[in-house]
C-alpha cells in the first residue's frame, strides 16, 4: 500500500502557480490534464452535497500531497 502511495505522490502534487487557496485542485488538474476550473467546480458542487466529507478530503489531500512547482509531466 505504501508503495503504491509514494507512485501516486511522485505524480500528484500540489501547484502552488495557479492555486487559489493550496494548489490540491490545481494540482488534480495537472495530473488528469483537464482546466482546473473544471476540479473547482466539482470540489464546490461536492461541498454543497458532502460538506463535511469533502473539507475532510481537501484537508488530507492537501497534507499528503508534496509542493512541487517544477515536476516533469507524466509521459
Amino acid at each position: 500500500m505504501a508503495k503504491s502511495l509514494k507512485k501516486l505522490r511522485k505524480h500528484l502534487h500540489l501547484d502552488r502557480d495557479q492555486a487559489w487557496f493550496f494548489g490540491v485542485c490545481a494540482g488534480l488538474a495537472n495530473y488528469w490534464r483537464v482546466d482546473p476550473a473544471f476540479v473547482r467546480v466539482g470540489a464546490v458542487l461536492g461541498g454543497l452535497f458532502m460538506t463535511k466529507l469533502a473539507i475532510a478530503i481537501y484537508l488530507v489531500v492537501w497534507l499528503v500531497l508534496d509542493n512541487r512547482a517544477n515536476v516533469e509531466p507524466m509521459n
